[in-house]
């Protein structure tokens, strides 16, 4: 119901743009004010709890004014922001709590702290060594099992420290000597204000940071992603090496399609994220600079934010990691004389700017 009002109001606000644009900006901020002077009557102070109602009108004003933050006055930006996260979070608790049945009993804390103490006190025990013991120390099948065991196992007593930074320099060993042959891919998820789920692909390259190529789609497939590998790379434009996780959507049908390209694919560890550590790396970029601050209402207006965050990312934005420069590389320019003055560009909407001299007049 809440998603069916916010989609009513949006439309409205729509109309009085194609009817009145001249007085759009002025019958906006009256309406928004409006509602808050509603809110303070309502309660007679600043109202603690907000109404959904308030709500409703002040997401769908974000997606049709653009100045929609200067006459807030009984919530921040950000409150408005957190709203949606709240909603998305609330929604998807309900459905994964909806009709679930209780699982087995967890382990009494005796069992667990004798698996804790037989692993310590004997270095070369694995679960079917602890496991035997258990059965003779009167402990039945009922009481837990040798798969169990082996979960608690990997808890208790992870791998050796050595054997696993041995590893990690192997790894980045083949990235340094390799770097500028490999692109790495992957997917994240972005919710919107009706609760769906939306994913946005990407393909980057790791020597410069520079996004190859994205698209975004409610329902990701194999051969979805197929197609969309070979848009990324037409007329043998491919890379030596193709990162990516061990997502289901990357199956055996599109790594052979990756060989087929004339790429090697390379599928990393599990639970080894950091192994396409400059792919994970955009993902926080990208939350960070732009999709924390927006609420998403559909497809077409991620594809859109997404199409300009990509512009400035590889044109405008430092990156550390290339030297301070951008994926594409700017020009330093020099201050021309004393007179001169820098000037602001605004990026996305005003979350990022680029500045640059103004010559004097």
């Amino acid at each position: 119901m809440y998603q069916i009002f916010i989609s009513l109001l949006t439309f409205s606000f729509r109309t009085l743009y194609l009817f009145s644009r001249s007085k759009k900006e002025l019958m906006l901020e009256n309406i928004l004010l409006r509602q808050q002077l509603a809110a303070y009557q309502a309660k007679k102070e600043r109202p603690k709890n907000i109404t959904d109602i308030t709500r409703s009108y002040l997401i769908a004003l974000m997606d049709n004014w653009p100045d929609w933050k200067r006459p807030l006055v009984i919530v921040q930006p950000a409150t408005v922001i957190s709203w949606q996260k709240k909603r998305f979070k609330n929604h998807w608790s309900k459905i994964s709590n909806r009709n679930k049945k209780p699982g087995r009993k967890p382990k009494s804390k005796e069992i667990k702290e004798l698996i804790l103490r037989m692993a310590r006190e004997n270095i070369n025990w694995g679960a079917p060594r602890i496991y035997s013991e258990l059965l003779m120390l009167g402990y039945s099948e009922k009481d837990i099992s040798e798969r169990t065991i082996s979960r608690y196992l990997k808890k208790f007593r992870p791998e050796d420290p050595e054997k696993i930074k041995k590893k990690q320099q192997q790894w980045q060993t083949f990235i340094q000597n390799h770097r500028k042959h490999i692109m790495g891919m992957d997917f994240f998820t972005v919710p919107t204000v009706g609760l769906k789920v939306l994913h946005v692909f990407f393909i980057i390259d790791h020597s410069r940071r520079r996004l190859v190529h994205f698209n975004t789609t409610s329902i990701p497939t194999e051969k979805w992603v197929i197609q969309q590998l070979k848009n990324a790379f037409p007329f043998a434009t491919a890379p030596k090496y193709l990162f990516f996780d061990r997502g289901s959507v990357f199956s055996s049908k599109v790594k052979k399609s990756i060989k087929d390209m004339g790429t090697k694919p390379v599928q990393i560890g599990y639970r080894s994220p950091w192994q396409n550590g400059v792919a994970e790396r955009f993902v926080l970029s990208v939350r960070n600079d732009l999709l924390d601050h927006v609420i998403i209402f559909n497809e077409e207006h991620l594809r859109s934010l997404m199409k300009q965050y990509v512009e400035y990312y590889n044109n405008d934005r430092c990156h550390l990691s290339v030297g301070r420069d951008s994926p594409k590389g700017r020009k330093v320019l020099n201050k021309d004389s004393e007179s001169g003055k820098i000037i602001a560009f605004p990026k996305l909407g005003g979350l990022h700017h680029k500045y640059e001299w103004k010559k004097a007049a």
